[in-house]
């Protein structure tokens, strides 16, 4: 492997200045830069930028873990918080937790190794556990809360499932099924909650046997609202509010298999939007979440703390000693939208017995 030594011998100029023409140009001849430039190029050499970076003191790189990278929503969070690191001139290294606390703690003390200066991260059910791993380093939750004290950036998940649920009732829904995420999971008992909030603010009981659990995959979707609907007709819900976008596309998927059309037989709303949900057809009602704007809006928010900070390498900083109680982490929220289409409508309507025949005179 070619070094530093090699490509100040070539170009017949000390170490120090091969060093300085590579990482500070501005400070060397330009004859003598030229020369350096010329012999790197020659012999292949590329400078170790995470060694530089940690003899000057920053790293000017961030962690990023998301929990499903396959999901749509995390994916455009992903590239919110990488085109806006990459606007304040940092790195994101990004690793994928699988929805598995084990692979988010290995991700975490991969990350450690590398010493970024902040870490973004949309918590698993262990977070909480695994966070505990990284003393002094500025941490930054999306999407979910851990119940760490770190700054969160979070959407309205209770405003969100009322307006879905309030959508279905004022449609004259009363048995409306659910389809929710792992109970371990802030979203998921969140969205819970304002379903069940907006059941009672419109008169309807909350009936737990129209309601199934999911781990937030579209099999679990399927296998839930398979469940669901296989009911006998007069139990069926005839609406399901569904608690993410993996689940829905399962959810659709049962439903289809079952004969059941939507919104004729069975109407549907989805949390989160995605182009597959407004070009299928009929095209999907959903609670839509501002997945780019959660991921500018965390990843500026770290890259603010790190400023206040001073730039510093965040990971070797000492825990702060006894003194004043620290300030508490911001609790940044953003709205959702309810986007209506035709995959809801009113229930089918009851088919009553024919009334029997009069007598004959």
């Amino acid at each position: 492997m070619t070094r530093i030594q090699d490509v100040a011998q070539l170009a017949q100029v000390s170490t120090a200045t091969a060093s300085r023409a590579l990482s500070r140009p501005q400070q060397v001849a330009a004859e003598t830069r030229e020369r350096v430039l010329e012999a790197a190029r020659q012999l292949g050499y590329q400078p170790n930028v995470l060694a530089r970076s940690l003899r000057q003191g920053e790293t000017r790189t961030l962690g990023l873990i998301v929990a499903d990278i396959l999901n749509p929503f995390h994916a455009l969070l992903a590239k919110g918080v990488q085109d806006t690191a990459e606007r304040h001139g940092y790195s994101a290294f990004l690793f994928n937790s699988d929805e598995d606390p084990q692979k988010e703690r290995r991700a975490l003390e991969t990350l450690r190794g590398q010493q970024p200066q902040g870490v973004l991260i949309v918590p698993t059910s262990g977070a909480g556990r695994n966070l505990q791993t990284l003393p002094g380093l500025p941490v930054v939750e999306l999407d979910r809360v851990s119940g760490q004290p770190n700054p969160t950036v979070t959407v309205d998940n209770l405003d969100g499932a009322m307006a879905a649920t309030r959508h279905l009732t004022g449609l004259g829904h009363t048995r409306i099924g659910m389809v929710v995420g792992q109970q371990d999971i802030t979203t998921a008992t969140e969205r819970h909650t304002g379903f069940r909030q907006a059941l009672r603010a419109a008169g309807v009981p909350y009936d737990p046997a129209l309601v199934r659990p999911g781990h937030h995959r579209e099999d679990d979707g399927y296998r839930a609202a398979l469940d669901l609907l296989s009911l006998p007709a007069a139990e069926r819900p005839t609406a399901l509010f569904v608690g993410n976008n993996e689940m829905t596309v399962g959810a659709v998927l049962a439903a289809r298999e079952l004969g059941l059309r939507i919104p004729e037989d069975l109407s549907i709303v989805g949390f989160d939007d995605s182009r597959w949900a407004q070009t299928m057809w009929p095209p999907l009602t959903v609670v839509s979440q501002p997945a780019y704007e959660l991921g500018v809006l965390a990843c500026d928010h770290l890259v603010g703390l790190l400023t206040r900070r001073g730039g510093v390498p965040s990971a070797s900083l000492p825990l702060p000693a006894t003194g004043p109680p620290a300030p508490a982490p911001a609790r940044l929220q953003l709205p959702t939208q309810l986007i209506v289409r035709r995959s809801t409508a009113p229930p089918p309507a009851t088919i009553l017995p024919a009334p029997p025949a009069a007598d004959p005179a």
